[in-house]
């Protein structure tokens, strides 16, 4: 996976890059992928960027004051896809100084379709503290991005490792000179006062996980990725800015919506509810609610339509949100954006599960947020034998077009429009049982 991909960059787009670990060699990464693709990116810093690290870029432009560009600077930026943008260069510290901060929206207003910011430094070391004086994130700033060394792990929490590591012991309440864990890497990076520190409110946060090039990085990396999940609710990006394809993992939530609205009318012979139908130890509600809760990092989501009060006793203490459609009635298009509209900011993407697949289970959802996380497919849905089935993950990137359908439809014709950029998961015939008749309970229900 690319990082365009990985950090769902639109136009118009503003990075900044924070932490240690290798922000720059990641800028510069991420700027080529532009200039492949056909885009014109400037690259900049508001702090400082080291001569040798200039050479990386192809056009290199000083400007005098780096608070103002200069009425030539059109000129300047012609012909060249990527530019690097810094003050004046002192030639003799070996260093190149920052703009202003304010100055990175005027740089937008060149026409550019990105603008990349390197918002503090590390002196090389793979983690991070911020000072009282950083990161000097620009306002404008769409995405910031919070960089780590996976060569951190198995080093100590000292100066040589850690930049600043007595504030980094501090911020994850840990001792001076102790292993770094991902647990304390975690709390580092998720702290207001670390890796988050000075995050505009509108700009999308993530974690990048640099540096990630054996399997036992790789491991590290996973563990530190799903804690900031599971502890914080936060992305990670997995990967490397030297490897050609240098993302192998976007890790963030995702939530499981169990559809669960429907009329049934052709249960109705049975004299209850198809969610609320026995099955096992519980109910179909309480199988699917029970599937998707054992993932573990994933939010879930419970759709009912007329049906809230029994469906809240039988979910008893399970950590569900419940969501109302008032107008269920008017087809499943309804309940998806419902639940779109209920699910947390920074949710990554979403699967939809209709309540009456019995034999949809942990394992198949599981497989198909992992697939998601390697290739940041649009869709990633279950086959069989060539058809595609059900449940079918959306990533957020689709959100606004499933919120257009009308009708009875719930996302069936977005899946069907992104059939090239979707991701399948082969799986065996059963998941396409469903329960639409009395006679396909009687059928499928196991044997009490």
């Amino acid at each position: 996976m690319n990082l365009r991909t990985a950090l769902r960059l639109q136009p118009h787009a503003v990075v900044a890059f924070v932490g240690g670990g290798g922000k720059t060699s990641l800028m510069f990464r991420l700027a080529a992928e532009i200039v492949a693709g056909g885009g014109r990116v400037i690259t900049t810093t508001t702090t400082r960027i080291f001569a040798n690290q200039i050479g990386l870029a192809p056009h290199h432009i000083a400007l005098a004051d780096p608070g103002q560009l200069p009425a030539a600077f059109a000129a300047q930026l012609a012909g060249h896809a990527h530019v690097l943008v810094t003050g004046p260069v002192d030639e003799a510290a070996g260093k190149a100084f920052g703009v202003a901060p304010q100055m990175v929206a005027e740089l937008l207003r060149t026409g550019v379709d990105a603008v990349l910011v390197e918002a503090d430094g590390s002196r090389m070391r793979p983690l991070k503290a911020p000072a009282e004086h950083e990161p000097v994130i620009p306002a404008c700033s769409t995405h910031v991005v919070a960089v780590v060394g996976a060569d951190v792990f198995g080093k100590l929490l000292v100066e040589d490792s850690v930049h600043r590591a007595d504030r980094a012991a501090v911020l994850a309440n840990a001792s001076l000179g102790q292993p770094v864990t991902h647990e304390m890497a975690a709390a580092i990076l998720a702290h207001p006062l670390g890796g988050r520190k000075g995050v505009p409110a509108s700009a999308h946060w993530t974690a990048f996980i640099n540096k990630v090039e054996s399997a036992e990085q790789l491991l590290a990396a996973r563990a530190l990725a799903e804690r900031l999940l599971e502890a914080y609710g936060l992305p990670a990006v997995l990967g490397s800015a030297r490897q050609i394809d240098p993302v192998c993992e976007r890790v963030e939530p995702v939530a499981v919506v169990i559809l669960a609205a429907g009329a049934s009318s052709r249960m109705a012979a049975l004299g209850v509810p198809k969610p609320l139908l026995a099955w096992g130890k519980g109910s179909l509600l309480t199988r699917a609610a029970d599937a998707a809760l054992r993932i573990g990092s994933t939010q879930t989501y419970v759709v009912v339509g007329n049906l809230s009060g029994p469906v809240q006793q039988v979910l008893g203490t399970r950590k569900i949100q419940l969501v109302p459609n008032e107008r269920w009635q008017a087809g499943l298009s309804t309940s998806v954006a419902a639940a779109l509209r209920a699910l947390k900011s920074g949710t990554g993407a979403a699967i939809f599960l209709p309540v009456d697949l019995p034999h949809v289970g942990t394992e198949l959802l599981a497989a198909l947020i992992a697939l998601h996380r390697s290739s940041g497919a649009m869709v990633v849905a279950p086959r069989v034998d060539g058809r595609r089935a059900n449940p079918v993950l959306f990533d957020r990137a689709l959100f606004p077009e499933l919120l257009e359908q009308r009708g009875d439809v719930g996302g069936r014709a977005v899946a069907d429009k992104y059939a090239a950029q979707t991701e399948w998961v082969d799986w065996s015939a059963d998941i396409l049982q469903d329960i639409d008749t009395p006679e396909d309970y009687g059928a499928l229900r196991p044997a009490p």
